[in-house]
Protein backbone atom coordinates (compact mmCIF):
# COMPACT_ATOMS: atom_id res chain seq x y z
CA UNK A 1 0.00 0.00 0.00
CA UNK A 2 1.76 3.13 -1.02
CA UNK A 3 2.12 5.88 1.59
CA UNK A 4 -0.62 8.62 0.14
CA UNK A 5 -2.90 5.59 0.16
CA UNK A 6 -2.34 5.29 3.88
CA UNK A 7 -2.80 9.21 4.43
CA UNK A 8 -6.19 9.25 2.28
CA UNK A 9 -7.38 6.71 5.16
CA UNK A 10 -6.16 8.78 8.02
CA UNK A 11 -9.61 10.93 8.30
CA UNK A 12 -11.94 8.55 7.80
CA UNK A 13 -10.16 6.47 10.26
CA UNK A 14 -10.13 9.12 12.80
CA UNK A 15 -14.14 10.08 12.19
CA UNK A 16 -15.12 6.15 12.60
CA UNK A 17 -12.96 5.94 16.19
CA UNK A 18 -14.62 9.15 16.94
CA UNK A 19 -17.97 7.92 16.12
CA UNK A 20 -17.71 4.74 17.64
CA UNK A 21 -16.30 6.59 20.62
CA UNK A 22 -19.19 9.06 21.17
CA UNK A 23 -21.77 6.21 20.48
CA UNK A 24 -20.45 4.24 23.49
CA UNK A 25 -20.69 6.86 26.08
CA UNK A 26 -24.26 7.65 25.12
CA UNK A 27 -25.33 4.14 25.54
CA UNK A 28 -23.23 3.46 28.22
CA UNK A 29 -24.66 6.19 30.19
CA UNK A 30 -27.96 5.36 29.51
CA UNK A 31 -27.62 2.12 30.19
CA UNK A 32 -25.73 3.01 34.23
CA UNK A 33 -28.10 5.09 34.37
CA UNK A 34 -31.21 2.89 33.96
CA UNK A 35 -29.30 0.40 36.12
CA UNK A 36 -28.63 2.80 39.06
CA UNK A 37 -32.27 4.03 39.07
CA UNK A 38 -33.49 0.23 39.03
CA UNK A 39 -30.80 -0.57 42.17
CA UNK A 40 -32.37 2.22 43.83
CA UNK A 41 -35.96 1.35 43.38
CA UNK A 42 -34.84 -2.35 44.39
CA UNK A 43 -33.80 -0.99 47.37
CA UNK A 44 -36.64 0.87 48.19
CA UNK A 45 -39.21 -1.60 47.73
CA UNK A 46 -37.44 -4.38 48.88
CA UNK A 47 -36.27 -2.99 52.18
CA UNK A 48 -40.10 -2.79 52.65
CA UNK A 49 -42.09 -5.30 51.71
CA UNK A 50 -40.07 -7.66 49.07
CA UNK A 51 -43.42 -8.85 47.10
CA UNK A 52 -44.89 -5.72 46.79
CA UNK A 53 -44.84 -4.06 43.34
CA UNK A 54 -43.41 0.01 43.23
CA UNK A 55 -47.17 1.24 42.21
CA UNK A 56 -49.23 -0.86 44.84
CA UNK A 57 -46.77 -0.26 47.01
CA UNK A 58 -47.03 3.57 46.88
CA UNK A 59 -50.82 4.02 45.94
CA UNK A 60 -51.22 2.09 49.50
CA UNK A 61 -49.70 5.18 51.23
CA UNK A 62 -52.12 7.63 50.02
CA UNK A 63 -55.83 7.73 49.50
CA UNK A 64 -57.48 7.37 45.51
CA UNK A 65 -58.09 11.08 44.20
CA UNK A 66 -61.89 9.86 44.25
CA UNK A 67 -61.78 9.98 48.01
CA UNK A 68 -60.94 13.41 48.05
CA UNK A 69 -63.46 15.70 49.45
CA UNK A 70 -64.65 18.29 47.21
CA UNK A 71 -65.96 20.94 49.73
CA UNK A 72 -64.65 23.71 51.81
CA UNK A 73 -61.59 23.95 49.08
CA UNK A 74 -62.05 27.23 48.02
CA UNK A 75 -59.44 28.93 50.21
CA UNK A 76 -57.08 25.81 49.69
CA UNK A 77 -53.84 25.28 46.90
CA UNK A 78 -53.69 22.43 44.78
CA UNK A 79 -50.68 20.96 42.97
CA UNK A 80 -50.63 18.67 40.53
CA UNK A 81 -49.12 17.22 37.32
CA UNK A 82 -50.58 16.94 33.80
CA UNK A 83 -49.29 14.00 32.37
CA UNK A 84 -50.87 10.82 33.72
CA UNK A 85 -52.65 12.69 36.17
CA UNK A 86 -54.68 15.75 34.71
CA UNK A 87 -54.47 13.55 31.97
CA UNK A 88 -55.71 9.99 31.81
CA UNK A 89 -52.32 9.02 29.13
CA UNK A 90 -49.37 8.49 30.50
CA UNK A 91 -47.50 8.92 27.54
CA UNK A 92 -47.36 13.00 26.12
CA UNK A 93 -45.77 11.24 22.67
CA UNK A 94 -49.08 11.58 20.62
CA UNK A 95 -49.35 15.13 21.46
CA UNK A 96 -45.24 15.79 21.11
CA UNK A 97 -46.37 14.14 17.20
CA UNK A 98 -49.54 16.70 17.03
CA UNK A 99 -47.24 19.52 17.67
CA UNK A 100 -44.60 18.03 15.35
CA UNK A 101 -47.75 16.93 12.54
CA UNK A 102 -49.51 20.36 13.08
CA UNK A 103 -46.75 22.68 13.60
CA UNK A 104 -44.01 21.81 11.57
CA UNK A 105 -44.44 19.25 8.77
CA UNK A 106 -45.27 15.73 8.03
CA UNK A 107 -41.73 15.09 7.27
CA UNK A 108 -40.54 16.31 10.99
CA UNK A 109 -43.62 13.55 12.80
CA UNK A 110 -42.03 11.17 10.31
CA UNK A 111 -38.97 11.57 11.68
CA UNK A 112 -40.15 11.31 15.20
CA UNK A 113 -41.88 8.37 14.58
CA UNK A 114 -39.16 6.68 13.40
CA UNK A 115 -37.20 7.57 16.49
CA UNK A 116 -39.55 6.01 18.51
CA UNK A 117 -37.41 2.56 18.93
CA UNK A 118 -34.42 4.24 19.62
CA UNK A 119 -35.92 6.09 22.23
CA UNK A 120 -37.07 2.75 24.41
CA UNK A 121 -33.27 2.51 25.20
CA UNK A 122 -32.77 6.10 26.11
CA UNK A 123 -33.22 7.28 29.97
CA UNK A 124 -36.66 9.40 30.90
CA UNK A 125 -34.14 12.80 30.80
CA UNK A 126 -32.31 11.78 27.64
CA UNK A 127 -35.71 10.65 26.04
CA UNK A 128 -37.48 13.63 26.53
CA UNK A 129 -34.20 15.79 25.69
CA UNK A 130 -34.50 13.93 22.10
CA UNK A 131 -38.07 14.07 21.68
CA UNK A 132 -38.14 17.79 22.38
CA UNK A 133 -35.41 18.32 20.01
CA UNK A 134 -37.33 16.55 16.93
CA UNK A 135 -40.38 18.61 17.74
CA UNK A 136 -39.22 21.92 18.47
CA UNK A 137 -36.09 22.37 16.43
CA UNK A 138 -36.46 25.24 13.72
CA UNK A 139 -39.83 25.77 14.68
CA UNK A 140 -41.62 29.36 14.89
CA UNK A 141 -42.87 30.75 17.96
CA UNK A 142 -45.85 31.36 16.58
CA UNK A 143 -46.71 28.12 14.87
CA UNK A 144 -46.25 26.30 18.08
CA UNK A 145 -48.57 29.21 19.88
CA UNK A 146 -51.32 28.40 17.14
CA UNK A 147 -51.14 24.74 18.00
CA UNK A 148 -51.27 25.06 21.50
CA UNK A 149 -54.31 27.64 21.03
CA UNK A 150 -56.02 26.01 18.14
CA UNK A 151 -55.07 21.74 18.08
CA UNK A 152 -54.06 20.55 21.44
CA UNK A 153 -56.94 21.90 23.46
CA UNK A 154 -59.36 18.94 21.35
CA UNK A 155 -57.31 16.45 22.43
CA UNK A 156 -56.24 17.03 25.91
CA UNK A 157 -59.96 17.74 26.67
CA UNK A 158 -60.78 14.17 25.23
CA UNK A 159 -58.20 12.78 27.79
CA UNK A 160 -58.65 14.70 30.49
CA UNK A 161 -59.45 12.43 34.12
CA UNK A 162 -62.86 13.81 35.29
CA UNK A 163 -62.23 13.00 39.03
CA UNK A 164 -58.93 15.09 38.87
CA UNK A 165 -60.56 17.97 37.42
CA UNK A 166 -63.45 17.89 39.82
CA UNK A 167 -60.39 18.39 42.48
CA UNK A 168 -58.80 20.62 40.84
CA UNK A 169 -61.78 22.78 40.01
CA UNK A 170 -62.79 22.45 43.71
CA UNK A 171 -59.57 24.31 44.84
CA UNK A 172 -59.01 27.94 44.87
CA UNK A 173 -55.94 28.00 44.25
CA UNK A 174 -54.50 25.90 41.13
CA UNK A 175 -51.04 25.71 40.12
CA UNK A 176 -49.74 22.66 37.86
CA UNK A 177 -45.95 21.57 37.60
CA UNK A 178 -44.87 19.11 34.62
CA UNK A 179 -41.98 17.96 33.34
CA UNK A 180 -43.17 18.55 29.71
CA UNK A 181 -42.28 22.26 27.69
CA UNK A 182 -44.78 24.69 29.41
CA UNK A 183 -45.50 26.08 25.85
CA UNK A 184 -47.35 22.72 25.24
CA UNK A 185 -49.78 23.05 27.95
CA UNK A 186 -50.02 26.48 29.69
CA UNK A 187 -52.78 27.94 27.54
CA UNK A 188 -55.12 24.94 27.46
CA UNK A 189 -54.37 25.01 31.65
CA UNK A 190 -55.21 28.71 31.87
CA UNK A 191 -57.88 29.09 28.98
CA UNK A 192 -60.18 25.80 29.84
CA UNK A 193 -58.93 25.07 33.49
CA UNK A 194 -58.44 28.12 34.93
CA UNK A 195 -55.03 27.09 36.38
CA UNK A 196 -53.09 30.02 37.97
CA UNK A 197 -49.77 29.11 37.66
CA UNK A 198 -47.82 26.59 35.20
CA UNK A 199 -44.57 25.55 35.75
CA UNK A 200 -42.80 23.73 33.38
CA UNK A 201 -39.72 22.71 31.19
CA UNK A 202 -38.63 26.28 29.35
CA UNK A 203 -37.24 25.82 25.85
CA UNK A 204 -34.30 28.18 24.17
CA UNK A 205 -35.49 29.97 21.36
CA UNK A 206 -33.20 31.90 19.28
CA UNK A 207 -35.25 35.14 18.27
CA UNK A 208 -38.43 33.88 16.76
CA UNK A 209 -37.34 30.41 16.55
CA UNK A 210 -37.13 27.03 19.17
CA UNK A 211 -33.64 25.87 19.22
CA UNK A 212 -34.75 22.29 20.28
CA UNK A 213 -32.99 22.73 23.32
CA UNK A 214 -34.15 22.75 26.79
CA UNK A 215 -33.16 26.02 28.39
CA UNK A 216 -30.06 26.06 31.02
CA UNK A 217 -32.40 25.34 33.89
CA UNK A 218 -32.66 22.14 32.03
CA UNK A 219 -35.77 19.82 32.08
CA UNK A 220 -37.97 20.50 35.25
CA UNK A 221 -38.17 18.16 38.82
CA UNK A 222 -41.53 18.76 40.36
CA UNK A 223 -40.36 18.31 43.39
CA UNK A 224 -37.74 20.50 43.72
CA UNK A 225 -39.88 23.13 41.38
CA UNK A 226 -42.56 22.96 44.46
CA UNK A 227 -39.67 23.67 47.10
CA UNK A 228 -38.43 26.87 44.93
CA UNK A 229 -42.15 27.66 44.84
CA UNK A 230 -43.27 27.40 48.05
CA UNK A 231 -40.42 27.17 50.56
CA UNK A 232 -41.05 25.90 53.92
CA UNK A 233 -44.52 25.84 53.18
CA UNK A 234 -46.43 23.25 52.18
CA UNK A 235 -49.32 22.75 49.67
CA UNK A 236 -53.06 22.02 50.62
CA UNK A 237 -53.53 19.25 48.26
CA UNK A 238 -51.22 17.23 46.11
CA UNK A 239 -52.29 14.54 43.16
CA UNK A 240 -50.34 12.63 41.35
CA UNK A 241 -49.61 9.19 40.33
CA UNK A 242 -48.22 6.31 42.12
CA UNK A 243 -44.56 6.67 41.03
CA UNK A 244 -41.88 7.25 42.72
CA UNK A 245 -41.13 10.75 41.62
CA UNK A 246 -44.63 11.42 42.35
CA UNK A 247 -43.90 10.31 45.56
CA UNK A 248 -41.38 12.94 46.47
CA UNK A 249 -44.06 15.54 44.96
CA UNK A 250 -46.94 14.98 46.99
CA UNK A 251 -45.13 14.36 50.07
CA UNK A 252 -44.88 17.89 50.11
CA UNK A 253 -47.89 18.38 50.96
CA UNK A 254 -50.80 18.58 53.46
CA UNK A 255 -53.20 16.41 52.07
CA UNK A 256 -52.11 14.00 49.09
CA UNK A 257 -54.17 11.74 46.63
CA UNK A 258 -53.43 9.15 44.20
CA UNK A 259 -54.26 8.15 40.12
CA UNK A 260 -53.68 4.46 39.43
CA UNK A 261 -53.02 3.70 36.11
CA UNK A 262 -56.54 1.15 36.06
CA UNK A 263 -58.34 4.19 36.98
CA UNK A 264 -57.63 5.97 34.42
CA UNK A 265 -58.55 3.02 32.51
CA UNK A 266 -62.10 3.08 33.44
CA UNK A 267 -64.83 4.69 31.94
CA UNK A 268 -66.17 6.74 34.89
CA UNK A 269 -62.65 8.51 34.58
CA UNK A 270 -63.61 10.04 31.20
CA UNK A 271 -64.55 13.60 31.01
CA UNK A 272 -68.05 13.41 29.39
CA UNK A 273 -68.87 16.44 26.31
CA UNK A 274 -71.76 18.15 28.20
CA UNK A 275 -69.03 18.42 31.50
CA UNK A 276 -66.19 20.31 29.43
CA UNK A 277 -65.39 23.16 31.36
CA UNK A 278 -65.46 25.16 28.42
CA UNK A 279 -67.06 24.38 25.68
CA UNK A 280 -65.56 23.51 22.77
CA UNK A 281 -66.54 25.11 19.58
CA UNK A 282 -63.64 25.30 17.26
CA UNK A 283 -60.51 23.35 16.75
CA UNK A 284 -58.05 23.33 13.99
CA UNK A 285 -55.49 20.80 12.40
CA UNK A 286 -55.82 17.77 10.07
CA UNK A 287 -55.67 14.95 12.74
CA UNK A 288 -58.91 13.48 13.46
CA UNK A 289 -57.50 10.90 15.91
CA UNK A 290 -54.92 11.02 18.80
CA UNK A 291 -51.33 9.74 16.85
CA UNK A 292 -50.47 6.98 19.56
CA UNK A 293 -47.28 5.30 18.09
CA UNK A 294 -49.23 2.71 16.47
CA UNK A 295 -51.70 4.96 15.29
CA UNK A 296 -49.31 7.02 13.68
CA UNK A 297 -47.63 4.12 12.06
CA UNK A 298 -51.32 2.91 10.75
CA UNK A 299 -51.22 6.65 9.15
CA UNK A 300 -48.61 6.80 7.18
CA UNK A 301 -48.81 3.12 6.14
CA UNK A 302 -52.15 4.45 4.62
CA UNK A 303 -50.93 8.05 3.23
CA UNK A 304 -50.02 7.13 -0.45
CA UNK A 305 -52.89 4.47 -0.51
CA UNK A 306 -54.93 7.19 0.64
CA UNK A 307 -53.09 10.07 -1.93
CA UNK A 308 -54.82 7.82 -4.74
CA UNK A 309 -57.62 7.23 -3.63
CA UNK A 310 -58.19 11.08 -3.41
CA UNK A 311 -57.10 11.43 -6.76
CA UNK A 312 -59.30 8.54 -7.84
CA UNK A 313 -62.53 9.83 -6.13
CA UNK A 314 -61.88 13.35 -7.59
CA UNK A 315 -61.40 12.07 -10.86
CA UNK A 316 -64.94 9.91 -11.43
CA UNK A 317 -66.64 12.81 -8.88
CA UNK A 318 -64.99 15.50 -12.08
CA UNK A 319 -65.78 13.45 -15.20
CA UNK A 320 -67.85 10.35 -14.64
CA UNK A 321 -72.10 10.88 -14.77
CA UNK A 322 -73.58 11.19 -11.69
CA UNK A 323 -74.79 7.83 -11.24
CA UNK A 324 -71.55 6.24 -11.92
CA UNK A 325 -69.77 8.22 -10.10
CA UNK A 326 -71.74 7.55 -6.58
CA UNK A 327 -71.48 3.78 -7.37
CA UNK A 328 -67.71 4.03 -7.72
CA UNK A 329 -67.28 6.47 -5.25
CA UNK A 330 -69.26 4.11 -2.62
CA UNK A 331 -66.97 1.26 -4.02
CA UNK A 332 -64.12 3.44 -3.04
CA UNK A 333 -65.67 3.50 0.57
CA UNK A 334 -67.34 6.95 0.14
CA UNK A 335 -70.68 6.74 1.91
CA UNK A 336 -73.54 8.74 1.52
CA UNK A 337 -76.77 8.33 3.84
CA UNK A 338 -80.16 10.17 2.71
CA UNK A 339 -82.97 10.64 4.46
CA UNK A 340 -85.80 12.58 3.22
CA UNK A 341 -86.55 13.85 -0.13
CA UNK A 342 -86.86 16.32 -2.23
CA UNK A 343 -89.60 18.56 -2.10
CA UNK A 344 -91.78 19.10 -5.29
CA UNK A 345 -91.00 22.69 -7.01
CA UNK A 346 -94.08 25.12 -6.32
CA UNK A 347 -92.87 28.40 -8.06
CA UNK A 348 -92.66 28.02 -11.89
CA UNK A 349 -89.45 29.30 -13.69
CA UNK A 350 -87.70 29.98 -10.15
CA UNK A 351 -85.30 27.36 -8.64
CA UNK A 352 -85.08 26.00 -5.19
CA UNK A 353 -82.92 27.55 -2.55
CA UNK A 354 -81.52 24.89 -0.39
CA UNK A 355 -80.31 25.79 3.27
CA UNK A 356 -77.54 23.68 4.54
CA UNK A 357 -75.42 23.08 7.22
CA UNK A 358 -71.56 23.80 6.36
CA UNK A 359 -69.20 21.06 7.98
CA UNK A 360 -66.81 20.83 4.57
CA UNK A 361 -66.24 22.96 1.29
CA UNK A 362 -68.10 19.66 -0.22
CA UNK A 363 -71.71 19.88 1.09
CA UNK A 364 -73.37 21.07 -2.14
CA UNK A 365 -71.39 18.57 -3.86
CA UNK A 366 -72.52 15.46 -1.57
CA UNK A 367 -75.86 17.21 -1.79
CA UNK A 368 -76.06 17.59 -5.66
CA UNK A 369 -74.76 13.65 -5.67
CA UNK A 370 -77.13 12.87 -3.45
CA UNK A 371 -80.02 14.62 -4.93
CA UNK A 372 -78.94 13.34 -8.66
CA UNK A 373 -79.34 16.64 -9.75
CA UNK A 374 -77.70 19.76 -10.54
CA UNK A 375 -77.23 23.16 -8.14
CA UNK A 376 -75.30 25.87 -7.99
CA UNK A 377 -73.05 26.78 -4.89
CA UNK A 378 -72.57 30.42 -3.70
CA UNK A 379 -69.22 30.68 -1.38
CA UNK A 380 -67.71 33.52 0.38
CA UNK A 381 -63.99 31.91 0.32
CA UNK A 382 -63.35 29.14 -2.51
CA UNK A 383 -59.58 28.80 -3.59
CA UNK A 384 -58.93 28.74 -7.45
CA UNK A 385 -57.90 24.80 -6.66
CA UNK A 386 -61.48 24.06 -5.32
CA UNK A 387 -63.34 25.72 -8.23
CA UNK A 388 -61.17 24.32 -10.49
CA UNK A 389 -61.45 20.28 -9.05
CA UNK A 390 -65.46 21.06 -8.09
CA UNK A 391 -67.80 19.00 -10.24
CA UNK A 392 -70.56 21.61 -9.85
CA UNK A 393 -71.04 25.25 -11.05
CA UNK A 394 -69.76 27.05 -8.16
CA UNK A 395 -70.04 31.39 -7.84
CA UNK A 396 -67.91 33.20 -5.21
CA UNK A 397 -70.10 36.04 -3.34
CA UNK A 398 -68.16 39.19 -2.84
CA UNK A 399 -68.91 40.09 1.31
CA UNK A 400 -71.15 43.59 -0.15
CA UNK A 401 -74.76 42.29 0.80
CA UNK A 402 -76.42 44.10 -2.24
CA UNK A 403 -74.62 42.98 -4.78
CA UNK A 404 -74.45 39.25 -3.47
CA UNK A 405 -78.04 39.17 -3.21
CA UNK A 406 -78.44 40.29 -7.00
CA UNK A 407 -76.06 37.71 -7.49
CA UNK A 408 -78.23 34.70 -5.83
CA UNK A 409 -81.31 36.28 -7.43
CA UNK A 410 -80.04 35.98 -10.62
CA UNK A 411 -78.53 31.94 -10.00
CA UNK A 412 -82.05 31.07 -8.51
CA UNK A 413 -83.41 32.35 -12.36
CA UNK A 414 -80.98 29.79 -13.66
CA UNK A 415 -81.51 26.74 -11.41
CA UNK A 416 -81.24 25.48 -7.98
CA UNK A 417 -79.04 27.15 -5.54
CA UNK A 418 -77.22 25.97 -2.39
CA UNK A 419 -75.94 28.36 0.59
CA UNK A 420 -74.91 27.72 3.73
CA UNK A 421 -75.54 30.62 6.02
CA UNK A 422 -72.85 29.87 8.87
CA UNK A 423 -70.14 31.29 6.30
CA UNK A 424 -67.66 28.78 7.70
CA UNK A 425 -67.43 24.96 8.76
CA UNK A 426 -67.93 23.76 12.60
CA UNK A 427 -66.18 20.75 13.47
CA UNK A 428 -68.14 20.28 16.76
CA UNK A 429 -72.08 19.46 17.47
CA UNK A 430 -72.71 23.33 16.95
CA UNK A 431 -74.37 25.41 14.68
CA UNK A 432 -72.88 29.28 13.96
CA UNK A 433 -75.47 32.61 13.72
CA UNK A 434 -77.03 32.05 10.18
CA UNK A 435 -76.69 35.21 7.35
CA UNK A 436 -80.16 36.41 7.14
CA UNK A 437 -79.37 37.34 3.31
CA UNK A 438 -80.92 34.43 1.89
CA UNK A 439 -84.19 34.49 3.64
CA UNK A 440 -85.13 37.94 2.11
CA UNK A 441 -84.50 36.11 -1.48
CA UNK A 442 -87.15 32.97 -2.20
CA UNK A 443 -90.21 32.04 -0.17
CA UNK A 444 -89.59 28.53 -1.50
CA UNK A 445 -86.66 27.22 1.29
CA UNK A 446 -85.71 23.88 1.93
CA UNK A 447 -83.32 23.24 5.32
CA UNK A 448 -80.88 20.58 4.68
CA UNK A 449 -79.08 19.15 7.44
CA UNK A 450 -75.62 17.78 6.86
CA UNK A 451 -73.08 15.96 8.75
CA UNK A 452 -69.74 14.47 8.40
CA UNK A 453 -67.76 11.45 9.84
CA UNK A 454 -64.14 10.89 9.17
CA UNK A 455 -61.89 8.53 11.16
CA UNK A 456 -57.80 9.99 9.57
CA UNK A 457 -58.01 13.01 8.57
CA UNK A 458 -60.20 16.48 8.75
CA UNK A 459 -61.58 17.95 5.80
CA UNK A 460 -60.71 21.90 6.73
CA UNK A 461 -58.88 23.90 8.27
CA UNK A 462 -58.40 27.89 9.42
CA UNK A 463 -54.71 28.23 9.43
CA UNK A 464 -53.32 25.85 6.74
CA UNK A 465 -53.71 25.87 2.95
CA UNK A 466 -57.66 25.72 2.19
CA UNK A 467 -57.23 24.13 -1.24
CA UNK A 468 -56.59 20.95 0.37
CA UNK A 469 -59.79 20.33 2.16
CA UNK A 470 -61.55 18.10 -0.28
CA UNK A 471 -58.04 16.19 -0.57
CA UNK A 472 -58.01 15.26 3.17
CA UNK A 473 -61.07 14.48 3.55
CA UNK A 474 -61.34 12.50 0.31
CA UNK A 475 -57.83 10.60 1.69
CA UNK A 476 -59.91 9.15 4.53
CA UNK A 477 -60.47 5.23 4.48
CA UNK A 478 -64.73 5.47 4.68
CA UNK A 479 -65.62 9.20 4.65
CA UNK A 480 -69.49 9.24 5.14
CA UNK A 481 -71.51 12.35 5.02
CA UNK A 482 -75.42 12.25 6.29
CA UNK A 483 -78.00 14.50 4.59
CA UNK A 484 -81.38 15.34 5.95
CA UNK A 485 -84.02 16.70 3.61
CA UNK A 486 -86.33 18.67 5.70
CA UNK A 487 -89.58 19.55 5.00
CA UNK A 488 -90.40 23.23 2.75
CA UNK A 489 -90.19 26.23 5.15
CA UNK A 490 -94.13 27.03 5.74
CA UNK A 491 -95.37 30.12 3.83
CA UNK A 492 -96.50 31.57 6.90
CA UNK A 493 -92.58 31.05 8.21
CA UNK A 494 -90.94 33.72 5.05
CA UNK A 495 -90.22 36.43 4.40
CA UNK A 496 -92.95 37.14 1.48
CA UNK A 497 -95.92 34.33 2.35
CA UNK A 498 -95.77 35.05 6.17
CA UNK A 499 -94.40 38.63 6.69
CA UNK A 500 -91.96 37.63 8.64
CA UNK A 501 -88.43 39.16 9.13
CA UNK A 502 -85.25 38.17 7.47
CA UNK A 503 -83.66 37.52 11.05
CA UNK A 504 -86.38 35.49 12.07
CA UNK A 505 -86.53 33.10 9.45
CA UNK A 506 -82.67 32.44 9.29
CA UNK A 507 -83.60 31.81 12.81
CA UNK A 508 -86.55 29.18 12.57
CA UNK A 509 -84.31 27.22 10.04
CA UNK A 510 -81.25 27.38 12.10
CA UNK A 511 -83.43 25.84 15.30
CA UNK A 512 -84.96 23.33 12.71
CA UNK A 513 -81.67 22.05 11.27
CA UNK A 514 -80.16 22.22 14.99
CA UNK A 515 -83.42 19.66 16.17
CA UNK A 516 -82.86 17.52 13.56
CA UNK A 517 -79.05 16.57 14.03
CA UNK A 518 -79.30 17.24 18.12
CA UNK A 519 -76.74 20.07 17.62
CA UNK A 520 -76.95 23.41 19.87
CA UNK A 521 -77.46 26.70 18.07
CA UNK A 522 -74.68 29.38 18.50
CA UNK A 523 -74.76 33.29 18.14
CA UNK A 524 -71.06 32.77 16.83
CA UNK A 525 -69.67 34.10 13.58
CA UNK A 526 -67.53 33.59 11.18
CA UNK A 527 -65.27 35.83 12.61
CA UNK A 528 -65.14 34.36 15.89
CA UNK A 529 -63.81 31.07 14.11
CA UNK A 530 -60.97 32.89 12.58
CA UNK A 531 -60.19 35.41 15.00
CA UNK A 532 -59.65 32.15 17.57
CA UNK A 533 -57.64 29.96 15.09
CA UNK A 534 -55.72 32.09 12.85
CA UNK A 535 -55.71 35.38 13.79
CA UNK A 536 -57.28 36.45 10.62
CA UNK A 537 -61.19 37.62 9.21
CA UNK A 538 -60.58 33.97 7.38
CA UNK A 539 -60.66 36.05 3.50
CA UNK A 540 -58.63 33.49 1.18
CA UNK A 541 -56.25 35.12 -1.09
CA UNK A 542 -56.06 33.70 -4.47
Amino acid sequence: MTEEAVKDMVFPMVVLRLAERLLYKLLANSCYRTAMKLKSYSTIFFSRNPSSKPSNHLSSLYPNVTKCSLHHREAQTLVCDMQGTLLRSHSFFPFFMLVAFEGGSIFRAFLLLLSCPFLWFLDFELRSRVIIFITFCGLRLKDVDSVGRAVLPKFYLENLNRHVYEVLASAGTRIVFTSVPRVMVEGFLKEYLSVDSVKGTELHTLGDFFTGFVSHSGLLVKHRALKEVFGDKMPDIGVGTSTLHDHLFISLCKEAYVVNREDNNKKGSEMPREKYPKPLVFHDGRLAFLPTPLAALAMFIWLPVGILLAIFRIFIGKCLPNKAAVFLGSLSGVRIRLKGSDPPRSEKGKGVLYVCTHRTLLDPVFLSAALDKPLIAVTYSLSKMSELIAPIRTVRLKRDRKQDGETMQKLLREGDLVVCPEGTTCREPYLLRFSSLFAELADEIVPVAVDTATAMFYGTTASGLKMLDPIFFLMNPRPCYRIHILEKVPGEMTCGGGGKSSVEVANYIQKQLGDALGFECTSLTRRDKYLMLAGNDGIVKC
